[in-house]
């Protein structure tokens, strides 16, 4: 979770125990849209896998800052699975890109498609958890951005669904306070 139960009952002023359930299950989606939306894990991950084509030699990670790349792995057929590759060398660039030395295959993906895995540690610790060496924090405003979101839906969580309903010429209609806008 991006931020804690009391962060954002201390940003509602709210010290009874009523809603912790429902703002616990806030927090839990926030997270998650958060996730989605960046297109990555932003939450520290042991042992992330990520697959990419296997004639790449940039491979931009899903879960950063990274830590530490563990292993990588190369499979050509679901009969043979993944085998590991040894002595790869490997660069970690802005803690976010792995740049290889050479690509893990040569074999042209039209001649037979092959398919690598890096496997890492990435990603920030959240708050309520202090960060070991080589670990990074998440970053204030991250956490800001989430508290504020739950904070938002929390007070116009009562405004938020069907507003009316009619009957106009023998059709139905309603109308939605709620809006999604997207850019």
């Amino acid at each position: 979770m991006l931020t804690q139960l009391a962060t954002i009952k201390a940003r509602l002023a709210l010290t009874v125990t009523d809603f912790d359930d429902l703002l616990t299950r806030a927090i839990d989606a926030v997270s998650a849209r958060f996730d989605r939306e960046c297109n990555r894990t932003i939450a520290r991950t042991v042992g992330a896998t990520q697959e990419f084509p296997a004639n790449e030699t940039e491979i931009i990670a899903r879960c950063y800052p990274i830590e530490t790349v563990t292993k990588f792995e190369l499979k050509t057929t679901e009969a043979e699975g993944w085998i590991e590759q040894t002595g790869v060398n490997c660069l970690l660039r802005q803690a976010c890109i792995i740049s290889l030395s050479l690509p893990l295959s040569f074999v042209p993906q039209a001649v037979t498609p092959q398919l690598a895995r890096v496997t890492y540690t990435g990603g920030y610790v959240l708050p309520g958890t202090s960060p070991s060496a080589g670990q990074t924090a998440l970053p204030s405003d991250l956490e800001s951005a989430a508290v504020e979101q739950v904070a938002a839906w929390f007070q116009q969580r009562d405004k938020l669904g069907l507003t009316g309903t009619g009957r106009a010429e023998g059709r139905f209609w309603f109308s939605s306070n709620f809006r999604c806008c997207r850019r």
